[in-house]
């Protein structure tokens, strides 16, 4: 893509009370705009990042059985009666009432619009196990909305949700979840610790959440340095420096971190609460296990620029970065134009900087934006390629040729 057709162009500024260094480096950069508090467009930048994102999401889910649909974000208030959730997590929904004066509810979560498809659909054990996800907006009613994406009144989320037979079957298939998020999370670039937590609105099971390391982060956890053992501050009751309560030989490290994925094993209370009932084996009839798991794929966006930038920008992963190179065109480079072809040719994604501007300018723009590889050509480099990695200050001339061979072997 021709960077003097891109939308929006950059900004030399951050926003108005921007404190967050995502919101900043996002907005200045040209991936996200504000519409009002907690409400964001992903623009196309931001687009292409939350859309790697997401890939990366549904290769691991897909592994694991789950079968992708999407479901409705606007609900009947009859549904969420069922479980009483209504009242019970009123604060952090957002009610509307039609002019016939029915009323509605946008979704924060789909467990109830799931179980009330599964009793639709799901007669014997052996329909059962069944794992569905989709990739929707959620709704909720956010007194902080601040920290950028990371805090949203709107935002995107891949919930996964799974119906067992048995609590053994549940708790089974909850540990591929935990591992399969691990390998999201791995893929992505995170350093993240899994930790314990409190099931909130959803139960009153303890759950897991996945935190990233990050100094800026909202949440405080511990963890231990020798084992996989973590807890969230909420629940945990010790203090830095004790022994680790579950391999009781490491000991207990404090960090701050950024929530960017939970699983909840749910049990039975949804399915008793709405019916939701299958015949076993013996015949008699017996409610599901149910679990629930969700990662926000806008957060996991704003979480990567919080742990991975510096003065100049954002610094991307390279399992999410908007485009393969930037290919920045200096005053007086020759056949651009062919290398541009060339590159896309040869299936590499380019940002072609083909703007009239000075070179300060455009390494600047470079750097905020934060594609990993940027390739010069100049008057300087001739038939050649400056090639420097955005995480480096060292330059190297390379031939085309070298250039896409070491591309294809990224």
């Amino acid at each position: 893509m021709k960077q003097s057709e891109l939308f929006p162009k950059t900004r030399k500024t951050a926003p108005k009370g921007a404190e967050s260094i995502n919101h900043q480096l996002l907005v200045r950069a040209g991936f996200m705009d504000q519409l009002m508090a907690g409400s964001w467009t992903l623009l196309p930048l931001g687009f292409r990042v939350v859309s790697k994102i997401n890939q990366i999401i549904r290769e691991e889910m897909n592994a694991i059985g789950g079968q992708e649909m999407l479901m409705p974000l606007l609900h009947p208030k009859s549904i969420w009666n069922e479980t009483e959730r209504w009242d019970k997590a009123s604060e952090i929904m957002y009610k509307l009432k039609d002019p016939r004066g029915k009323e509605y509810v946008l979704s924060f979560t789909h467990e109830e619009i799931v179980m009330d498809l599964i009793r639709k659909n799901i007669n014997s054990y052996q329909d059962l196990p069944l794992a569905v996800y989709h990739f929707s907006t959620k709704f909720r009613n956010e007194p902080r909305a601040k920290s950028g994406i990371l805090r949203g009144r709107e935002f995107m989320m891949k919930d996964l949700y799974s119906t067992h037979a048995t609590e053994k079957d549940l708790y089974s298939y909850y540990e591929k979840v935990k591992q399969a998020y691990s390998k999201i999370f791995k893929r992505i670039g995170f350093d993240f610790r899994i930790t314990e937590a409190a099931g909130g609105v959803f139960t009153d099971r303890n759950t897991h959440e996945f935190q990233v390391i990050a100094e800026n982060g909202e949440d405080t956890i511990y963890f231990c340095q020798n084992c996989e053992w973590g807890s969230n501050k909420e629940i945990f009751k010790g203090k830095e420096g004790d022994i680790c309560p579950s391999c009781k030989s490491g000991k207990v490290k404090i960090s701050r971190g950024i929530e960017v994925g939970n699983i909840f094993p749910l049990g039975k209370w949804y399915a008793e609460k709405m019916g939701v009932n299958f015949t076993d084996k013996d015949g008699s009839l017996k409610p599901v296990w149910f679990g629930s798991y969700g990662i926000g794929s806008t957060r996991v966006m704003g979480a990567a620029v919080e742990v991975s930038n510096e003065d100049k920008g954002i610094i991307w992963f390279d399992a999410i970065k908007p485009f393969d190179v930037h290919l920045v065109e200096l005053t007086g480079a020759k056949k651009t134009a062919e290398i541009y072809k060339t590159l896309i040719e040869n299936k590499i994604d380019v940002l072609w900087d083909d703007r009239e501007l000075g070179a300060g300018e455009k390494f600047a723009d470079s750097d905020l934006i934060g594609i990993p590889i940027r390739l010069v050509v100049s008057e300087k480099t001739g038939s050649e390629l400056e090639w420097k990695l955005r995480s480096s200050d060292k330059l190297k001339l390379m031939a085309i040729d070298e250039v896409i061979n070491k591309l294809k072997a990224r």
